[in-house]
């Protein structure tokens, strides 16, 4: 049977999407799942930046464990691999000292927790990860270090998890944030994707 897939970002989303939100068969949402609430409810992945800052505030407070979004989810995606971020180190270290902790990587703290409370744990292969950034380069990014983690995800589910007349849509994605993401570019690949009949917003 066709699936609806819904990937929900941390931007606004309008409550008149609840409905459909809660209503797909599969509902992915980041980090801190600010999206659960007027964005609906049901969450069955959380994705996770699972390196630097944000992964070491999620693993050592007691907000993100003791969330409901996290109580519902059944699966952990691990956005960042571990090989890739560690080869990145050296480098940053160079073009940007001041990320010195961005490559600091708590994917064992994930996987602990992942198991202790029954959840299984994903980690987002690196060629998804770098298939995106070759085709990010087709709509000329300023210069970046690495893409968000919802368009790593939102690549993700379109290439390796979707099937045959799967429908993945995404919500709360407003492709502005930190600064070294290449927002400009990842929304010009989304609207490309749009465009072609592979992904549909709720918020229009």
């Amino acid at each position: 049977m066709p699936r609806r897939i819904v990937i929900v970002g941390n931007g606004a989303v309008s409550e008149k999407f609840a409905g459909p939100i809660d209503a797909a068969d599969m509902v992915i949402r980041f980090n801190l799942c600010r999206s659960a609430g007027a964005g609906g409810h049901r969450t069955d992945v959380i994705a996770v930046c699972n390196t630097g800052r944000p992964a070491l505030e999620m693993l050592a407070g007691g907000r993100w464990k003791a969330s409901e979004p996290l109580r519902w989810a059944k699966e952990i995606w691990c956005v960042r691999t571990s090989e890739m971020f560690a080869a990145m180190r050296g480098p940053l270290s160079i073009s940007h000292p001041d990320l010195d902790d961005f490559c600091d990587d708590y994917t064992a703290g994930f996987k602990t927790f992942a198991e202790a409370t029954g959840k299984r744990l994903r980690i987002v292969p690196a060629t998804a990860h770098r298939k995106l950034d070759a085709a990010l380069a087709a709509f000329d990014p300023s210069p970046y270090v690495v893409p968000s983690s919802g368009l790593i995800v939102i690549a993700h589910v379109l290439d390796n998890i979707a099937e045959d007349g799967d429908r993945v849509s995404i919500a709360g994605f407003g492709h502005e944030g930190w600064q070294w993401h290449p927002f400009a570019a990842e929304r010009r690949w989304v609207e490309s994707r749009i465009a072609a009949g592979h992904l549909d917003r709720l918020d229009r």
